[in-house]
């Protein structure tokens, strides 16, 4: 039952995401879905063992894929699809712990939990970038 809870919960989140946005109000269910696969695919690497870092990795490079596949489907810019679907993976309640830990003189603690939101940035930003190299390489060895 969780799993199902996490996945309406990161469909709910994607699409009022693209809502602040100003995401077309037709588009905001693909948002969601975007949101949604990355998510279940976050959770069933953690689940399957892998590390954070690799799943965000994975998670990312879905949600960028998908989110090709609905620009070109739909005709939309990919940037609708890639803001709204990484935003369940973005570090933000860890960062948030970091901050708080700062606040509270508790150093080690929040380093720890600063570097680990820096890694999952850095993750998320490596996973779009080389997600539309490849897209990109793909497209034109398909033109040749």
């Amino acid at each position: 039952m969780m799993w199902v809870e996490q996945l309406i919960t990161s469909f709910i989140a994607s699409a009022a995401f693209g809502l602040i946005f100003n995401v077309p109000k037709r588009m905001l269910l693909q948002c969601g879905s975007v949101g949604m696969a990355g998510w279940f695919m976050y959770m069933c690497c953690v689940q399957l063992g892998v590390d954070v870092v690799p799943s965000t990795l994975i998670a990312v490079v879905v949600v960028t894929v998908i989110s090709q596949l609905f620009a070109r489907m739909y005709k939309t810019p990919i940037i609708v699809f890639n803001v709204s679907g990484i935003i369940p993976l973005v570090p933000g309640g860890i960062a948030y712990d970091a901050m708080r830990n700062v606040v509270e003189n508790n150093y080690n603690a929040a380093l720890e939990l600063g570097f680990r939101a820096f890694m999952l940035s850095g993750t998320i930003a490596i996973g779009l970038v080389l997600s539309e190299v490849v897209n990109q390489l793909l497209r034109k060895s398909a033109r040749r």
